[in-house]
């Protein structure tokens, strides 16, 4: 298993959010780890009033030593990754080959969504849905107070605020994820529009969906860190449809904690979509503009690991033809007041399984994870500083690979 990711940020109009309420319980906080570089830097400068009380609720639980709230800014991920790679937690690569790229490699048993300990927990069992597992919210949340009692302790909780589609479009939503890992802070810069833009556009009564992560591993005072922190034997991922409500706990792993991507982008978002008339869909969009320069979108839906993003990625062979990648994964749809029916790609960047990827396979993939990419759970080609896997090239490089539970790899090593 292996993830790239790649930055692309459209820009979007303005639009109004709403309010949702419920009251919280004041708790003391926490001084900020990192300075702010421009924005709010403390809880309390945060003008919406139910946010204040639930992150205040949230750092009464969790215990962090420190809270930062992210700014999105450059700056911030450059600390934020450079303090993982000087710790020796993840590699920065080459600079001159892919700039701006980092190599994570995960705990073995941390490696993939974990379905079987997903849990819808729904009032009515009925409306998990059949092939979803069904907790009752009451019996769920007392379990998830458990493990949240104090599993920040001598970590930082990072406060990212999140847009789901283009700030400010009347089609996006927005989200707020805590989090002890500076690693999702990462992702979520890629994978997300992030900041404090989006503080700005939620406003002093905007709607949010609550996101809470942690990877379960309080530190000690004096206890050393571990690359990849986890907590295998307690993972649980909770989705909350009535109160648009998000817990996930003991995993660092792509949408176990990228509470943006399935969590919210189709689960909450298909019961908000189904409350407010729209459509959150696993689908690819794509625009393919024909030689008279006709536009026409296409939105489809495929199971995994059958071509769906080579076919969101596509180039056209034919004469005078243009193929346009809008999303790879989900769409978000609407039928506008003309009755046309509207579609935006959630998501900010790309997240996809390397194996089997290349140029001749889905070139524009391979050119997006050229920089500005992160890889989890690909080779290490240590003579160039560079990362590797199958079908990235019909040879693997000549010299010294490492595989990704830091093995010394060969293509005898390749079964079948």
């Amino acid at each position: 298993m292996a993830a790239l990711l790649r930055s692309v940020r459209p820009a979007g109009a303005r639009a109004l959010g709403w309010a949702r309420s419920s009251p919280a319980a004041r708790a003391s906080l926490p001084s900020l780890y990192y300075a702010a570089h421009r924005g709010i830097s403390t809880i309390s400068e945060i003008p919406h009033a139910e946010l204040r009380a639930w992150l205040e609720d949230k750092v009464k639980l969790c215990k962090p030593d420190a809270v930062h709230i992210c700014t999105g800014s450059e700056t911030e991920y450059d600390q934020l990754m450079g303090d993982l790679v000087n710790k020796g937690f993840i590699k920065k690569l080459n600079e001159a080959r892919r700039p701006n790229s980092y190599l994570a490699l995960t705990d073995p048993g941390d490696v993939a969504r974990a379905e079987q300990l997903t849990f819808i927990c729904s009032e009515k069992a009925e409306d998990a849905g059949p092939t979803n597992n069904h907790v009752a919210p009451a019996a769920m949340k007392e379990r998830l107070q458990t493990l949240f009692d104090g599993c920040m302790r001598g970590r930082t909780m990072y406060v990212i605020p999140f847009s789901m589609g283009p700030l400010g479009s009347d089609l996006s939503k927005i989200g707020i994820e805590v989090t002890d890992s500076s690693f999702v802070v990462g992702n979520m810069k890629i994978m997300t529009r992030m900041g404090t833009q989006v503080l700005e556009q939620l406003g002093s009564e905007g709607f949010f969906v609550p996101c809470v992560h942690s990877v379960g591993r309080p530190l000690e005072p004096g206890q050393a860190d571990v690359a990849w922190p986890c907590n295998l034997e307690k993972r649980a991922i909770t989705h909350f449809p009535e109160t648009r409500e998000i817990w996930s706990f003991g995993s660092g792993y792509g949408g176990n904690s990228l509470l943006g991507k399935k969590c919210f982008a189709l689960r909450i978002a298909s019961v908000l979509a189904r409350d407010e008339g729209w459509l959150a869909e696993h689908m690819l969009i794509l625009g393919v503009t024909n030689p008279e320069g006709q536009k026409r979108y296409v939105a489809a839906a495929f199971p995994s690991a059958c071509g769906k993003t080579n076919f969101a990625m596509l180039e056209a062979t034919l004469p005078g033809w243009k193929v346009e990648c809008v999303g790879d994964d989900i769409a978000w749809m609407k039928v506008g007041a003309d009755g046309r029916l509207y579609a935006i790609n959630p998501e900010a960047g790309f997240f996809g399984v390397a194996p089997g990827t290349g140029m001749d396979t889905n070139p524009n993939a391979m050119l997006c994870a050229e920089r500005n990419s992160i890889f989890t759970n690909v080779a290490y080609d240590r003579d160039n500083d560079d990362v590797w896997w199958q079908g990235m090239t019909k040879q693997p490089p000549a010299g010294p690979l490492t595989d990704w539970l830091g093995k010394e790899w060969s293509p005898r090593d390749v079964k079948g």
